[in-house]
């Protein structure tokens, strides 16, 4: 959700990435028809290629602010064909993330299909938040040709990804839901989320919302020249909404006229958590920080726990009927930890390869999240994301990176690793980096310098820069709440043919080296080997090396690489990199002189590997944004 990152962005502040964890301070411190399956082979690390999926497949290049899906267009499921799917695959893809695809509100008339129309005033933009969910048993009737046959077109789509040997990924937002809530395709024995709740209290346990009693909602007084619809004139945006009494929204103000800033468009799930903070339901202790997924499962085994909770293992096993291979859960650190051990034991019951990813912004809170809550991955945002962004756009050195690293060495597995997603400023965008080409070292070491998996934001192998004022998405982001087109990604489209047939030579380049990179992490296996940060030795070697640059190592027993990024506009100069005598030994280097092998290696210049009994070196020379990957040949 924006407006929490927002808020965390400024708690951080611009360089102060580690505060929380480490207590640094400063930017320099010391089921479809059967589909024949393609068999995938994985040795490295997963890559998760995550499609806004409103957006990825439309070829319409209008881009009208606030405009209609006539008049924009809009991506189907149907257009995501074989053709955009292997150009997905030959990036290295394992796991595909379609994100926006439960039904959400939306404003546009879907009453012949029996959907009811959303209200402008409790919805951002015209196509909607893919976070306000409006139905969780069927999809977004936008992203279908037919939308009587939506949810059949969503599990052709996923039978296509799966013939691709890719894994598909969906959105639960537990937090919260749409302020009009309404499910009409949940299957029998399944209940709407309020349907039992008693609203003459502010809370109760099986409650599903909590409530302001006494009190109807209002709609929040709009901020500047806000207009729904941009003023479009339309039956139900008059600047009132019938909801008595009103619940708490989904940010969990307690107000029956939120602020414009809160998530109005959503309401809060009631999890067992009272008012004051205090659980309504059975804790865990401690010591199941240590004890496996089985053990969570067996906890819960017969345990009275809110209705809530039912409800998305509900949703939950519903879309794992379906093909769907794991969630990415939306601000999960608002749900109490325990409802994710109860939920994904469940799930890995019966999905033990389910990838499960949580949206985290709290150091503080990622090993309860890892170990007492079962979650896969989390978003390494406040972390290794702040500071490479800080690196980036020059306000930081490279130091930083090294001491995120370190104090995230007891989990990092669990830390996915991005440089976009749907709520990031684009890379190229003014107002980040202003060029694609300064990711590429931050991307390489993102990719490369843990066993987490990577994640890549569609269009951001092509460059694309967000500039595009869509309505009520802001610029510098590709908005996630119009109807719009993606310029650089559509040049890639080619009108539907995936190729790059419209794409600049700067843009095939980009893509071809996002190619390069992530097939590197996830075809190999010292991808996932043993990691050492050489930057801390050769900052003080004075032999060339400086704070523009980080160098790292990753050894298997089989193969050792050596990794240097160049984070200047310039050419680094020749620099010696230096590898402490610790090496020697436990690299059992007994030769002189060992050749290198580039595994990743464009511009740059580079030597063989000298060894002698106080440490191992290599003369370089990097060139702008620069970063080499080399393989020591013949190592033991």
């Amino acid at each position: 959700m924006n407006d929490y990152k927002k808020i965390i962005t400024a708690l951080t502040g611009m360089c102060m990435v580690s505060i929380v964890a480490l207590g640094l301070v400063g930017c320099n411190p010391s089921p479809p028809p059967p589909v024949e399956q393609t068999k995938t082979v994985t040795s490295g690390k997963p890559v998760v290629y995550q499609i806004f999926t409103r957006l990825y497949a439309n070829t319409n290049s209008t881009n009208k602010p606030w405009g209609t899906l006539e008049e924009n267009g809009v991506g189907k499921f149907n257009d995501i064909n074989e053709a955009a799917l292997k150009s997905i695959k030959e990036l290295g893809v394992t796991h595909v993330w379609y994100t926006g695809v439960p039904h959400h509100a939306v404003i546009r008339d879907y009453t012949a299909y029996g959907i009811s129309n959303d209200d402008p005033d409790v919805v951002k933009g015209r196509a909607g938040s893919p976070y306000a969910v409006k139905d969780y048993y069927n999809v977004n009737p936008d992203l279908a040709v037919d939308p009587a046959q939506r949810l059949q077109e969503f599990e052709a789509l996923i039978a296509r990804t799966h013939a691709q040997g890719m894994k598909v990924i969906i959105d639960i937002v537990p937090n919260h839901v749409a302020r009009h809530y309404e499910s009409l395709s949940k299957p029998q024995g399944v209940e709407n989320f309020g349907a039992r709740d008693n609203v003459t209290v502010e809370y109760q346990r099986d409650n599903n919302f909590y409530y302001v009693v006494g009190e109807n909602f209002r709609v929040p007084e709009a901020q500047g020249d806000y207009q729904p619809l941009g003023g479009e004139s339309h039956p139900l945006s008059d600047g009132q909404f019938d909801e008595k009494p009103a619940k708490w929204t989904g940010n969990g103000s307690r107000l029956a006229q939120p602020k414009f800033d809160d998530w109005y468009e959503t309401v809060k799930i009631n999890y067992g958590v009272r008012p004051d903070g205090t659980k309504d339901f059975p804790e865990l202790s401690a010591d199941y920080a240590q004890k496996d997924l089985l053990a969570h499962a067996q906890f819960w085994q017969g345990k009275d726990v809110p209705d809530s909770w039912i409800k998305f293992r509900q949703i939950a096993e519903y879309w794992l009927a379906k093909g769907v291979d794991g969630f990415r859960y939306d601000m999960a650190e608002m749900v109490p930890v325990e409802f994710w051990s109860y939920l994904n034991s469940v799930i890995k019951q019966k999905n033990p390869q389910a990838f499960l990813l949580a949206e985290v912004y709290n150091p503080a809170e990622y090993r309860n999240y890892i170990r007492l809550g079962k979650m896969d991955y989390l978003y390494d945002k406040v972390e290794m994301y702040d500071g490479l962004k800080a690196v980036m756009q020059g306000k930081c050195g490279t130091d930083v990176i090294a001491q995120v690293q370190e104090g995230m060495s007891d989990i990092e597995e669990h830390m996915l690793h991005f440089l976009e997603n749907h709520d990031e400023q684009r890379i190229a965008s003014p107002e980040f980096a202003g060029s694609a080409e300064k990711a590429k070292p931050a991307m390489v070491i993102s990719t490369l310098i843990s066993r987490s998996p990577t994640m890549l934001y569609f269009g951001q192998e092509v460059g694309e820069t967000g500039a595009l004022d869509s309505g009520f998405g802001d610029p510098s982001r590709t908005t996630i709440f119009d109807y719009a087109g993606v310029p650089a990604h559509q040049r890639f489209m080619n009108g539907g043919k995936f190729d790059g047939g419209q794409s600049t030579a700067e843009e095939k380049a980009l893509r071809e080296f996002y190619r390069g990179v992530l097939n590197l992490s996830h075809t190999d296996v010292i991808a996932v080997g043993d990691y050492q940060e050489l930057h801390s030795h050769n900052i003080n070697a004075g032999q060339g090396y400086n704070n523009k640059l980080f160098a790292f190592t990753r050894a298997t027993q089989a193969q050792k690489w050596i990794v240097i990024s160049n984070f200047s506009a310039q050419k680094s100069g020749p620099l010696r990199l230096s590898l402490p005598a610790s090496y020697v030994t436990a690299w059992a280097l007994d030769k002189p002189v060992y050749e290198l092998s580039p595994r990743l290696a464009h511009h740059s210049q580079f030597s063989t590997l000298a060894v002698k009994a106080e440490g191992a070196s290599v003369e370089l020379e990097l060139a702008p944004y620069d970063s080499l990957v080399l393989a020591i040949k013949d190592s033991k």
